[in-house]
């Protein structure tokens, strides 16, 4: 090695350390970043059960709804069979001759 080379030897294993420890964080630093990530991820859980609820009771009132109008259906139906009776009675009554 050539005596130059010995004299910024020093210093270059100086300044790689530097660089190398001035890329660490600090157990501070990373409890602040990971706190401010935890109450990120809390407030979504929030948001998410919130709406995973209303999804449910959507569900929930959607499934009544639907089986409202199954009973309403068959009602209609019934009262339809009901009307087609009368009309037919009613039919058959003007068909026949009067005495």
């Amino acid at each position: 090695m050539s005596p130059s080379l010995k004299k910024l030897a020093p210093a270059v294993v100086i300044l790689a350390g530097s660089l190398a420890l001035g890329g660490c964080a600090t157990k501070g630093f990373v409890r602040e970043q990971v706190a401010v990530v935890s109450q990120r991820v809390d407030a979504l859980e929030q948001q998410l059960q919130t709406t995973d609820a209303t999804a449910k009771q959507a569900l929930s009132e959607a499934q009544a709804a639907s089986g409202q109008a199954q009973n309403n259906g068959q009602r209609l139906d019934q009262l339809n069979s009901r009307v087609d009776g009368i009309e037919q009675r009613m039919q058959a009554q003007q068909k026949r001759p009067r005495n």
